[in-house]
Parts: C-alpha cells; structure tokens; sequence
C-alpha cells in the first residue's frame, strides 16, 4: 500500500513541478541525502542525480564517507532499481536524466564494479532517456575509451581536449566554485570574484560541454545568478526548493519599458494650516509598500508619488477578519467604521453608514468616482451604497442610481451599449466630459482603455468638478493593481502602477494649480505579500516574490499634499482615515 501510494506521490509532483526552461538542468548534489533518494530529484524535474559509492567487499555502497555506510543502502537498490522501475511503470521519462556516480573508492576496481551492475539492466544503458557519469576517482582521460559507450565522465579541468574521441566521452565539466569565490550566496559577487566567474565559464563552456559549479552557495540569489552566468547545471541539496524558484523565475521577474514622467510638486500649498475645499482620494486596490517601491525603483528609482512628504501607514483589519477584503477596507476609508468583510456601506447588524460622499453633498459638494472596475465593484460602491453583502450586485446598480454622485468613469461592464444609465448621459469619449454642463454624467472605459486612458479621465473629470464652482470630492481607483497581485504577475502590478502614478501627477498638478486641493494616495489593503529580492535599477529590471495569491493584513502607506496634509502622518487605523479628511474640510464627523 505504502509503495502504491509513494508512486502516486511521485507522479502527482512530477507533473506540478517539472523543469520546463531548457537553459538551465539541476543537478541533486548529494542525492542520497533526500527523505527519498532518485524519486525527489525525478519529481522535481531534476535533470541530473549524484551517487557517491564505495567498493567495499565486492557491493558497491552509497555514502559520503565510508563510516557512513548501511548495508541496505545499495547502488542497485537506491538507483539502479528505481531507474528500472520508472522504464517499467511508465511514467514520462526525461529526455535525458544524468546519474553522476561520484567514486569515492579506489577507482579501478570500482568503475569495473559500476559497470558491471550497469550491466544487469540493459533497458537503462541502451536507453536515451539515462545517462551515466563517472565523477569524483576517475580514470585519466587517456582510458576513457577502455570503458564501454554507455560510461561518459565529468571532466574537471580548462584544458583543451584535442581527441575528439576523448572528447565526446565528456558529458560536463565540472569546477569547485570556492576555487574562484568564497561567495556566500547573499547579496552580490563583488566585482572581482564576478569577473574570475565570469571568466572562468566562458573558458569551460568553449569546450562545448554543460558546465557544472560544485561547492556552491545554495540559496535563491545563487541559484538566480548562476542561471544568469550561464552555468548549466546548478548544483543543489534543496532540488524541489530550487525546482519551485527557478521554474517560476522568468514569471517574476520583468523589465519595465513604460514609464511615468516624475513630476516635483511646488509644495506651496503643503501642510498649510487652512481647510481645503477639495479632496482628491486615490486608492491604489491591493497597493503595497512594496508594490510602491517595485513601481519607483522600476521607474528609474522614483516616481510622481515618491515625492509627497506628509506620509503615514494604515492599519487595514476588518471589524470581523484580521485581512480585510476591498469592501470592509473600503467601507472604512468612506464611512469611518470598521465593518465586516463583504459589507458595503452598513454595520455588521445591516444598518446604513453615510459615506463620505452623502454627507459632503449635504455640505454643497459634489463627487465623483473613477475605477478601472465595473462601477459595483466592492471598492466604488463603499463611496454610495448600502447593502450586506459585496454580491448584491443589483441592489448596489439600485444605489448607484440613487446615489449623489456626479459624474463616473469605470469599466463598461454589462452596460456597455447603454447611452443613458438612470440620470447620468452616457458620453462616447473622454474628451467629452471637461467642458460637459450636464448634472451627471459617466464615461464607460472599454477593456483596452482602463490603464491606458486612466490619468486622462483623472484629468477631465477633474476639470468637470472644478467647472461645477462647487467644492469637490473625487475618489479615483486604480482597481487593476490588485487584480496583477492576485495573478501574482510583477510585470503587471507595475504596468498598472505606472498607470497609477500618472494620475497621481495629474492630481499633483492639479492641486498646485489650485492651492485649495487636498490629494490623499493610499490603498484598501496590499494583495500577494510581494517582496523584491533582486533587481537592477539602470535596468529598470524588478525580481517579485509574491508569498500568497491572496490579501495580505500588511499595513499599506498613505500619502499626503495641499492644505492640512501633514494631520495624515503616522500610523492609525483605517476608518480614521475618514475622521481626518472631514477634519481637514473643517466638517464634524457624522455616524
């Protein structure tokens, strides 16, 4: 039963982790090691094994040294075997998997004692998908040929090999890394011990065989680099650790080619002791400081956003869950309570909560919503409805039609062909919404427009707003940040980042063209748990490490500019952040 389900495992895993990218092979150093020898390594997609054996009493063992030898440790039962079994069940073979038998015995009587057990399995030997290395106590080059077809060796040295006949019974060459570099593994190489590396490769791969470093560092970082130095095979006593990294590499790591033009706001407004008469509210869904910082360091090192002085953390945990989703974040920000996950707009009993926008349209404002996302998204609808749960989605378009806003802008959604939606006119372009002198009005982005064609929408309805000579409130959401996070795709977190921050400039500008405009930046909560390991600044390259395709409970970073902006510094909790905008429009809180 044990067997049956053991074999079970190893097809599950081999199918969920399996090398794909040809650049590069892993090799399981010290295989024997593994909780199960030959069968991890093969389930990761390992591409090479290694077995060290001792000829002891005509039985060849595995173990690292000759203290450490069991008897029921075998060459025959721990790879032979195996080796044979994979021929016979059937499971997907590699194109072409290495065992390195490392001879730690005299060399000889040991590689005759190697061939021989080779012998008894003719399905292994004369088959494509395996092949066998002699490594460690090798014969000299000048006997590889006395060998039989199917023994190749690993050549450790940078000399020439002339014989094209030796030559070809080369599989690899292999060097000891720490003959170059007592690199640890974290950080970087220093310049130097890059250069010898560097150096010392190009030499081995002229020979034209893979190349293998042993003695490595084994971590992340030197797994990364020695794939990006070219070093064919990556040595490593974690196979399924570095199977999982490097397989998801080229996913998490990207080269921005899009940029956002850095704006220097002129600060004459900042922190001035007035009330302000607009705010301008964007939120970044699912935006992180470390989403922040992979945008600015992808963005040539800093962005628009990057600028702001005034800047504190919040504190995002719902009334019912300690991560909170887009609605009991959102909710929080536009009515100052902490409320249950999944609630828009009421308590955790069901009871309305004024948001922000109904109790300044009491005070003579009118508001308006921007968001990449359908307008009933749980993040918009927190700024004008009132339901239970973010999936009412009929009775949240109700809402919407009874709501005070203005204008809106969001994703066309099932309303695409609709030139009127209750009392907002529909307009065909963004271009129509500046000078439009209607009550309320909405811009319906198609798919391709949504980041495109954000800050342009930030810049018209914000010229819409001001025309209406009235106070101001805009809540701007840049919705797709979080969608790139839950996908756990860096490339697209930072495209919409970028998206994001041009807004921003649009909004800074706006602000010091006013000097009456309070510009608050933050986000409903941060989503994948992303971490930057790796990166290259003149490049504009971004390594992401995302931790979960999920919400995280990190505190997110709140930015601040114009009048009043510096009460928004430190760290608080979420639905403060409600209290202080009020505050600084000089309103008494309501709810």
């Amino acid at each position: 039963m044990k067997k049956h389900f053991f074999l079970f495992f190893v097809i599950i895993t081999n199918f969920t982790v399996a090398q794909t990218n040809p650049d590069y092979r892993i090799h399981s150093h010290n295989d024997y090691y593994q909780n199960a020898p030959f069968w991890k390594a093969f389930s990761t997609g390992a591409s090479s094994v290694e077995a060290d054996v001792f000829l002891v009493d005509n039985s060849l063992y595995v173990a690292h040294s000759k203290q450490e030898i069991d008897s029921a440790r075998t060459f025959e039962k721990l790879y032979l075997e195996p080796m044979q079994k994979l021929t016979e069940i059937g499971l997907e073979k590699p194109k072409n998997l290495q065992l390195l038998i490392d001879i730690k015995s005299e060399r000889y009587a040991t590689l005759d004692a190697i061939v021989e057990n080779l012998d008894k399995y003719p399905e292994l030997i004369n088959n494509n998908a395996f092949s066998f290395v002699i490594s460690g106590n090798r014969p000299k080059p000048s006997e590889y040929l006395k060998y039989p077809d199917f023994i190749f060796f690993d050549y450790q040295s940078l000399d020439a090999v002339s014989d094209s006949s030796i030559l070809k019974r080369i599989a690899l060459v292999s060097l000891s890394f720490r003959n170059f570099s007592e690199w640890n593994g974290k950080g970087r190489l220093t310049a130097k011990d890059l250069e010898k590396v560097t150096t010392t490769i190009k030499r081995a791969k002229s020979l034209g065989k893979p190349f293998r470093f042993w003695a490595t560092p084994d971590s992340k970082t030197a797994w990364k680099v020695f794939v990006h130095l070219g070093v064919d095979f990556i040595n490593t006593d974690k196979p399924f650790e570095c199977a999982q990294y490097l397989n998801t590499l080229a996913t998490r790591e990207y080269t921005n080619i899009a940029f956002s033009e850095v704006y220097r706001p002129t600060f004459a407004s900042d922190g001035q002791q007035k009330k302000a008469k607009n705010i301008i509210l964007l939120i970044g869904d699912g935006n992180g400081l470390a989403h922040i910082s992979a945008t600015a360091l992808a963005n040539k090192g800093e962005l628009s956003l990057t600028q702001l002085r005034n800047i504190g953390f919040l504190k995002t945990q719902s009334s019912d869950d300690f991560t909170t989703d887009s609605a009991g974040g959102a909710t929080a920000i536009a009515t100052g309570k902490k409320v249950p996950n999944r609630a828009i707009g009421v308590d955790a009993n069901g009871n309305s909560l004024k948001n922000i926008t109904e109790i300044l349209a009491e005070k003579g404002f009118v508001s308006g919503i921007i968001t990449t996302d359908e307008i009933t998204g749980a993040t918009p609808s927190s700024f004008y409805a009132h339901q239970k749960d973010r999936g009412m989605i009929e009775e949240i378009k109700n809402d919407f039609l009874r709501s005070k806003l203005s204008i809106f802008v969001s994703a066309a959604g099932n309303s695409e062909e609709k030139n009127n939606i209750g009392d907002f006119g529909v307009v065909g372009s963004l271009d129509e919404i500046s000078e439009n002198k209607k009550d309320k009005i909405g811009f319906l982005f198609t798919k391709d427009e949504q980041t495109a064609t954000f800050s342009k929408a930030v810049k018209n309805v914000l010229t819409f707003l001001k025309n209406k000579n009235k106070p101001f409130c805009l809540m701007a959401e840049g919705a797709k940040i979080e969608s790139y996070g839950h996908a756990n795709d860096i490339g697209g977190v930072i495209n919409e980042s970028i998206a994001f921050d041009r807004a921003i400039t649009d909004s800074l500008k706006f602000a010091d063209a006013d000097q009456n405009t309070l510009v608050i930046v933050t986000a409903d909560h941060e989503t994948g748990g992303l971490t930057l390991p790796q990166g290259n600044i003149t490049k504009n390259e971004i390594e992401g490490d995302f931790t979960t395709d999920d919400h995280t409970g990190i505190m997110v970073p709140i930015f601040a500019y114009g009048p009043m902006s510096n009460i928004f510094q430190g760290v608080y909790e979420n639905n403060e952040l409600f209290i202080r905008i009020l505050s600084a429009l000089d309103i008494q809180a309501q709810n």
